[in-house]
């Protein structure tokens, strides 16, 4: 597992347009998780040519989300890395209709990734151990509460995983928790 960089990046819109595409999403979190890789691992991993690899890297390094891994690799093996643990978004600071449609691209991207991931948990969930199925959860609790409550209430959960660091050992593994929060589609009347 890569080690633990408290850097966060909150992209502008050039930043957001190029983490909308799926592919350079999961490569962004492949990087965080698994740590630095090359483009003909990254390429494997995701059935795709070292070329498209190569070029969605270089996307990824240009808006400053991965870099090259100097303490890795020779002239002909570049190791790329994740520059930073964390991107946020505030939906804020979309205000244009561009800039909206590039934050909504970037977060459907992001929902497909996590969709994605809890199948494949999902998949593997019957092999864990107990004290991991135990940890785990897919649970979903329905409030009726105005916007700003709402809000608050996902900024406190981020405060409470936040207060949380990594702890290696043996008995650790990556665990990843998806905070999935929104209005119960057709319950909210569309913005003009």
């Amino acid at each position: 597992m890569a080690e633990k960089r408290q850097a966060v990046v909150t992209p502008g819109l050039a930043g957001l347009r190029a983490l909308a595409h799926p592919t350079r999403l999961r490569i962004l979190s492949h990087l965080r998780i698994e740590g630095p890789a090359t483009a003909t691992t990254l390429a494997a991993r995701f059935g795709l040519n070292s070329g498209a690899t190569s070029y969605h890297l270089r996307q990824l390094a240009e808006h400053g989300f991965v870099v090259e891994d100097e303490q890795r690799g020779n002239a002909r093996d570049r190791w790329w890395r994740a520059a930073h643990q964390e991107t946020h978004t505030r939906s804020a600071d979309a205000r244009t209709r561009e800039e909206r449609q590039v934050a909504d691209a970037y977060w459907q991207a992001a929902a497909v990734l996590y969709a994605e991931n809890i199948q494949a948990a999902m998949g593997e969930r019957p092999l864990l151990p107990a004290a991991w199925r135990d940890a785990s959860t897919v649970s979903d609790w329905v409030y009726t509460i105005p916007a700003e409550r709402a809000a608050e209430v996902v900024a406190r959960v981020k405060e409470v995983l936040a207060s949380y660091d990594d702890e290696p050992g043996a008995a650790a593994a990556p665990f990843v928790f998806q905070i999935q929060a929104f209005p119960v589609p057709g319950h909210v009347e569309p913005s003009p």
